[in-house]
């Protein structure tokens, strides 16, 4: 059984351009995009700021939802990140039962 939590989540970068990516610890991950040691995609993009997060209950669960986000068109991310709060939770589960 497993005892991590896993996330799904996605940041602004100082660009305007969006980074969703998975990972068991939001906080320690933002810290490292902001020094410039997380993704490649964000080094030089810093500073981030998190537009969203969502626990999953399996690393494969989060990872689907962050790979079905990636595959949205640009107005379709900016519409689920505009949904407000348990409204945009449920959308992000559905992202992660899709495939």
């Amino acid at each position: 059984m497993e005892t991590n939590k896993h996330y799904f989540y996605v940041v602004e970068c100082k660009d305007g351009t969006y980074y969703a990516g998975y990972t068991t610890d939001v906080q320690e991950r933002l810290k490292k995009h902001n020094e410039g040691k997380g993704a490649k995609y964000t080094r030089g993009r810093a500073p981030i700021t998190l537009l969203f997060d969502q626990e999953f209950e399996t690393k494969e669960e989060a990872m689907r939802a962050e790979y079905r986000f990636k595959r949205l068109k640009r107005p379709e991310k900016e519409q689920l990140l505009a949904m407000e709060g348990e409204e945009r939770y449920v959308a992000a589960k559905k992202l992660s039962t899709k495939l």
